[in-house]
């Protein structure tokens, strides 16, 4: 067991920072006890399902061990090896070495040769924005290499995967078209603007603190759409198909955006108090008027995918802000954690807060049902189907079928197919994710 004395010079060494998101922000400690001894400590402190901490081996070499031996997946420890790259996974949307765009591969099974590589997004502040990379453009070749077939999708990512340098025959507009590109670390938006029959989808893929907004998220890309379109008095449709959750200092605050007065959330979290002792406290978070999103007319679209901060957030606008919600009963994740620096630099992740909704209720894994169900899955045309019930907006015959449909079907992958920033903590392996 670790003496009184180095546990108090511990504690003191790491107070708890507010959490933009399911996450508590890591705050250097003071080395004192083992590896081993520190994390056995802190769990004693923080973590939320106190039945299981009497069953934790107090002395050990192994704390992933430790850690494995807890019910709870998203608790986990990284090594100091690992620490760096996990802060940076979870708390921004850097993806390192990418050329800065996504792509959808759709295959058509009546073409005897066809190129199934679409790009579908490009983001503004990276080598594909800056050369002007056409979107919904079919790459043909990548580094002299033919895209075509069945195997287009392998053999580009292996391209793209084992160089820094890209060259891209691209078709748009009838004719083709070359680009040079270097691959360099990019900060990927978070939000995502399109225009569907006239209905503008704004697409919220994560919440995330430093993006292609370094300074404040994104909550600060929302933001700034939104301040942008004050005049909007079309609905519009908040896109959190497959968003898995984030930061709380960034989902409540995006909230806050379309909510005028009122509680917002309420979250119970485990902590340790001055002296050393488990404690348990209760913290509330209330809208304040004023903003740009508060008097437009919106709908929340989500589906099974979609879980944890981004519960939080559709959670507080429906109940709160009287925003209709539509699709699927989302992941259920009520639960959210806390991070922390050890003693040797590891990074400790730890359970410890349960999440209500501003009427009190618990969504831990049941979810969040919707107010207008989607029978056949969450899509944009049952969103656009639900805005005309709920608004009686008569839209448009302007949406490209032919772009529509593989935008309903087929996901979206990042250029290079690492995942972008998303917490690994949630891992939908066997879902298709849809746009």
């Amino acid at each position: 067991m670790i003496p009184h004395s180095t546990l108090h010079i511990a504690f003191l060494a790491l107070f708890l920072l507010a959490a933009c998101g399911d996450f508590m922000e890591p705050v250097e400690s003071t080395p004192s006890p083992t590896e081993y001894e520190f994390n056995y400590w802190l769990l004693n402190r923080v973590y939320l399902y106190e039945d299981e901490l009497k069953n934790l081996p107090p002395e050990g070499d192994s704390v992933p061990l430790l850690y494995n031996s807890l019910s709870d997946k998203y608790s986990r420890y990284y090594p100091p090896s690992k620490s760096e790259a996990a802060e940076n996974q979870m708390n921004t949307s850097i993806v390192e070495g990418d050329l800065g765009m996504e792509y959808m591969v759709l295959y058509t099974e009546a073409e005897s040769k066809f190129y199934p590589i679409m790009i579908s997004r490009v983001y503004a502040d990276s080598p594909a924005g800056r050369a002007k990379i056409p979107r919904y453009g079919r790459i043909i070749e990548a580094n002299g290499i033919s895209l075509d077939g069945y195997n287009a999708k392998a053999v580009y990512d292996s391209i793209v995967d084992y160089s820094t340098d890209i060259s891209l025959t691209i078709f748009s507009d009838d004719s083709l078209h070359r680009y040079d590109l270097v691959k360099e670390t990019v900060y990927a938006p978070t939000v995502f603007l399109d225009t569907v029959s006239g209905i503008t989808f704004v697409t919220i893929t994560e919440f995330r603190l430093s993006t292609a907004d370094r300074e404040n998220g994104t909550f600060g890309e929302l933001k700034a759409y939104l301040d942008s379109t004050t005049t909007e008095k079309n609905p519009r449709v908040l896109d959190l198909r497959s968003n898995p959750g984030g930061l709380i200092d960034q989902c409540l605050p995006a909230a806050d955006l379309f909510i005028k007065d009122g509680l917002m959330s309420t979250r119970k979290i485990v902590a340790f108090s001055a002296d050393g002792q488990r404690t348990h406290q209760t913290t509330t978070s209330f809208a304040k008027p004023g903003d740009s999103g508060e008097n437009g007319k919106f709908v929340v679209l989500a589906n099974r995918a979609t879980a944890s901060c981004a519960e939080i957030f559709i959670a507080a606008i429906t109940e709160q802000g009287g925003i209709p919600f539509v699709g699927e009963t989302t992941f259920g994740k009520g639960i959210g954690q806390g991070q922390w620096k050890t003693v040797d630099g590891g990074l400790a992740v730890i359970t410890n807060l349960e999440f209500y909704t501003p009427k009190n209720h618990s969504y831990h894994k049941t979810g969040i049902s919707p107010d207008i169900a989607c029978p056949e899955g969450a899509s944009r045309t049952c969103a656009l189907e639900a805005i005309n019930t709920i608004y009686g907006y008569t839209m448009p015959n302007t949406a490209k079928a032919s772009l529509l449909a593989p935008m309903e079907t087929e996901p979206i992958t990042r250029s290079k197919d690492v995942g972008g920033a998303l917490d690994t903590a949630i891992n939908f392996v066997n879902y298709s994710l849809t746009p």
